[in-house]
């Protein structure tokens, strides 16, 4: 994986075009949500790549977090300040905050212990939705609006037990639904293995906005929309 294909530097700012956004979307994290597509109208960058291009950037540390706290749009230019003690914050040319990160434990900069982590986390993260987003939906008799579906990525967090490890893949060991009148906070946790073993844990939490009543026809159209985009695209490439 080339990361730098999917993104711009401009002096010391980082750009994201539409198309680069969108293929990092597709063919890294597998994420086919139309608010990523080169047309959509409320386009924004995935925060999977966000995430990518700062530890790109910072490194891999024993313990991260990430909060998302602004949505990026195409062309934003990106200030990623020099790496200190705690906590850094990624700012847009207007000063808006847009990635929170902090930060503890040992640091690695080695290229393949952060394409390891990132292919991994990026494709698990991208199957959220149908995958693991609908049955939980369902169990609660509720559902993201079809016409406008919305899942806004909230924050990330990793722990390893140490950076010696090769060949990282993440499973799901916990998936739950906090219902707050139309919003719905989901938080997923996992277990990072590499060697037949667990090197790791961390946890994805989301946002469900426009929340109503669970209506099985409506959501199967609308994922047998997503799984149409997806293997038409899967089809070309």
């Amino acid at each position: 994986m080339h990361l730098e294909d999917y993104y711009c530097t401009d002096g010391n700012r980082i750009r994201f075009t539409r198309q680069q956004a969108s293929d990092f979307a597709k063919r890294i994290a597998g994420d086919f949500n139309p608010i990523h597509n080169v047309d959509a109208k409320r386009f924004c960058v995935p925060g999977d790549l966000l995430f990518a291009v700062a530890l790109q950037h910072y490194g891999l540390s024993e313990k991260m977090r990430v909060i998302f706290s602004g949505m990026v749009g195409d062309g934003v230019g990106l200030e990623f300040p020099e790496a200190g003690d705690g906590a850094i914050t990624v700012r847009d040319s207007h000063g808006k905050s847009c990635l929170d990160l902090q930060r503890s434990g040992a640091t690695t900069t080695d290229t393949k212990s952060l394409c390891g982590i990132i292919r991994c986390y990026v494709q698990f993260s991208g199957q959220a939705f149908p995958h693991i987003l609908v049955p939980l939906m369902a169990e609660h008799g509720l559902m993201i609006n079809p016409e406008r579906p919305l899942i806004i990525y909230e924050s990330m967090s990793i722990e390893l037990d140490s950076l010696q490890f090769e060949a990282p893949s993440l499973e799901l060991t916990e998936a739950r639904l906090e219902i707050h009148g139309k919003r719905g906070d989901t938080h997923l946790r996992f277990a990072v293995k590499a060697d037949g073993r667990v090197v790791g844990r961390g946890a994805k939490s989301m946002v469900l906005s426009g929340l109503r009543p669970y209506v099985p026809d409506q959501i199967e159209e609308l994922v047998n929309d997503y799984m149409a985009r997806k293997n038409g695209f899967l089809a070309q490439a």
